[in-house]
C-alpha cells in the first residue's frame, strides 16, 4: 500500500517557534540522511495522524517536499506527556539501494476464533527488527493463531521471513512470539511469580 504526506520546509526554529507551528494545527518535523544536513519541516497535523495510524513506523511513505517526491519512513515520535497529542516527528529519508534496519509490528489474527478452548493466548513480544532494502519492507508480520496448540510456543524461527533471502532477521531466532495456555497453567505461572513474594517486616524503632 501507498502512503502519501506533504511537507513544507520552515525558517521558524526553536521552542517558541515550534509552539506557533503547532498552534496552526502543523507539527514540527526533521528529515535526517545520512552524510547530508537535516531539514526542518512542517506537516499538516490532521494529514500526519491519517497516515501515521496507518502506516506506523515501517512503511514507506512518499513525501512530497518542494515539488519532489521522495521516499522516508517515521522514525520516531513526540508526544506530550500530558496531552498525548504529537509535538515533534523525525522521519528518515531512504536510499532505496541502502538496507536499513527497522522494527515491524507482529499481527496475530483470529485471536476471537481459537479452537482449543478454554485458553489464555500471551504475546511476549509485539515486533520483529530486520534489515533490508526499503523494497523489500513488509508492512506487518501476520500470524494466524486459530489453530494453535496447547503449550506449542510459536517462535520467531517458525516464520516464513526467516527463509527470506532478502531480508535479514535481527531478533533472537529463539525468541518465543506467542504461546496458548490453558487458564490452569496460567494461573500457576502467575502463583510462580509471586510465591516468595511476601512483603517485609519493618520494625519501629525504638526512641
Amino acid at each position: 500500500m501507498s502512503y502519501k504526506l506533504n511537507a513544507e520546509t520552515r525558517e521558524e526554529i526553536g521552542k517558541n517557534k515550534a509552539k506557533k507551528i503547532r498552534k496552526e494545527n502543523e507539527i514540527p518535523a526533521i528529515i535526517y540522511e545520512r552524510n547530508r544536513e537535516s531539514i526542518p519541516v512542517k506537516i499538516d497535523g490532521i494529514e500526519f495522524m491519517k497516515v501515521f495510524r496507518e502506516a506506523g513506523t515501517s512503511n514507506l511513505i512518499d513525501l512530497s517536499l518542494e515539488n519532489e517526491t521522495t521516499p522516508v519512513i517515521i522514525k520516531s515520535v513526540q508526544k506530550d506527556p500530558i496531552k498525548g497529542n504529537v509535538i515533534h516527528v523525525d522521519l528518515q529519508r531512504l536510499d532505496m539501494k541502502e538496507k536499513i534496519k527497522v522494527e515491524v509490528p507482529i499481527i496475530l489474527h483470529n485471536r476471537d476464533k481459537i479452537k482449543n478452548q478454554p485458553s489464555v493466548l500471551m504475546q511476549m513480544i509485539e515486533s520483529l527488527e530486520i534489515e533490508c532494502l526499503p523494497g523489500d519492507m513488509p508492512e506487518a508480520i501476520e500470524i494466524d493463531v486459530e489453530d494453535l496448540d496447547f503449550n506449542e510456543p510459536i517462535k520467531v524461527k517458525n516464520l516464513d521471513i526467516i527463509n527470506n533471502p532478502n531480508v535479514r532477521v535481527i531478533t533472537d531466532h529463539d525468541m518465543t512470539i506467542c504461546v496458548l495456555n490453558r487458564p490452569t497453567d496460567y494461573k500457576e505461572e502467575l502463583e510462580e511469580e509471586t510465591e516468595g513474594s511476601e512483603p517485609e517486616l519493618v520494625k519501629d524503632e525504638e526512641k
